[in-house]
């Protein structure tokens, strides 16, 4: 169970340094116009985001 816990982290740590590795100013401009939006707005993307990883976690096993 830790092994796998572990993999996940790191995949996803991976996944998420290649966007500014890869596109570091456009990576920049984006992360300060969502830093811009309202909390509301902000709480709204984390919870798409949380649903989504639900139903593909589900979807996997």
């Amino acid at each position: 169970m830790v092994e796998t816990i572990l993999l996940a982290l790191a995949l996803m740590l991976i996944i998420e340094g290649m966007f500014p590795f890869v596109f570091p100013t456009a990576w920049r401009d984006t992360f300060r116009r969502i830093a811009e939006r309202p909390p509301h707005h902000i709480r709204i993307g984390g919870l798409i985001a949380m649903a989504l990883g639900l139903v593909l976690l589900w979807i996997a096993t």
